[in-house]
């Protein structure tokens, strides 16, 4: 039998734009995935318990409002402490304030610990391919 690849899905911090969420989190469950959406405004630390709990193995976060990066200072930190350096990283959005070229801000997420760093255009079917891609490449798929 075939595994399931578990992929956590949530709006990180205070943001309340959840919809892009909603439409990842369908998009992965077509696609095969187990998914847990923790909704809107979540924070670092629920969303490191909820990938403990559920043994996961990716973590999707999405911000729209510009703070991203102010939220998430010390998560990998908290990440690694919690024995989840294995589970892939994944952030999209419109995660600083000001217009921005994205390849100046995926090198900061990435050194936030992310894998993988989206500007909000990015639609769901490259996101999945990327996911299928890097499970594959970890053996968990």
């Amino acid at each position: 039998m075939k595994r399931i690849p578990t992929v956590i899905t949530g709006t990180v911090g205070m943001d309340a734009h959840v919809t892009g969420t909603k439409v990842l989190s369908r998009a992965l469950k077509e696609a095969g995935f187990k998914v847990v959406e923790l909704g809107m405004q979540v924070t670092p630390e629920e969303f490191i318990s909820v990938a403990q709990e559920t043994k996961a193995d990716a973590i999707l976060m999405s911000s729209l409002y510009g703070m991203a990066e102010q939220d998430l200072k010390g998560f990998n930190d908290k990440r690694k402490e919690a024995g989840l350096e294995d589970v892939l990283l994944y952030i999209g959005g419109n995660l600083v304030i000001g217009r921005y070229d994205p390849k100046d801000v995926e090198p900061r997420f990435k050194a936030l610990g992310f894998d993988r760093v989206y500007p909000p255009w990015t639609d769901t079917e490259t996101g999945i391919e990327d996911l299928k891609k890097d499970l594959k490449a970890k053996g968990k798929m």
